[in-house]
């Protein structure tokens, strides 16, 4: 009975290894480009994130001035977008972001209170990862 013990082998064929290969190349194939522009779905989320953070910072801002909170910010003709927006969210813009109102410009003429604004948030990789906020003039 031994004998017969010692002819006997396990383990896989040829074929088999072969098979589990080949579905394991076509899974990649498929899956690859799938995680390859993941980098540019997060920076494009990081910047609307940074542009919902801002457009509700201006809210609560403006919300302050109209109940005469002290320490708001006031947003009038000539207003700074970059600096007032590191005061807006607390003194910290995330790093490798920027400000600019739509045309470009680092200051916003504010007109009336309510007034709003749209402004530009890029991240330091450019165009890709870019959203914009609403501005609310203060008055």
């Amino acid at each position: 009975m031994s004998k017969q013990m010692k002819n006997q082998q396990s383990g896989f064929t040829l074929i088999e290894l072969i098979v589990v290969i080949v579905i394991l190349g076509i899974l990649s194939a498929t899956a690859v480009p799938k995680f390859m522009n993941l980098k540019a779905d997060a920076a494009s989320a990081a910047a609307a994130g940074v542009a919902g953070a801002l457009t509700s910072g201006f809210a609560i801002n403006y919300a302050g001035a109209l109940v005469g909170k002290a320490g708001t910010q006031a947003v009038g003709a000539g207003f700074d977008v970059n600096a007032s927006a590191f005061k807006v969210l607390g003194g910290a813009l995330p790093a490798g972001f920027s400000v600019f109102e739509n045309g470009g410009a680092s200051t916003v003429a504010c007109g009336t209170a309510g007034g709003t604004h749209q402004i530009s948030i890029t991240g330091s990789s450019g165009t890709s990862n870019s959203a914009t906020a609403t501005l609310i003039c203060t008055g």
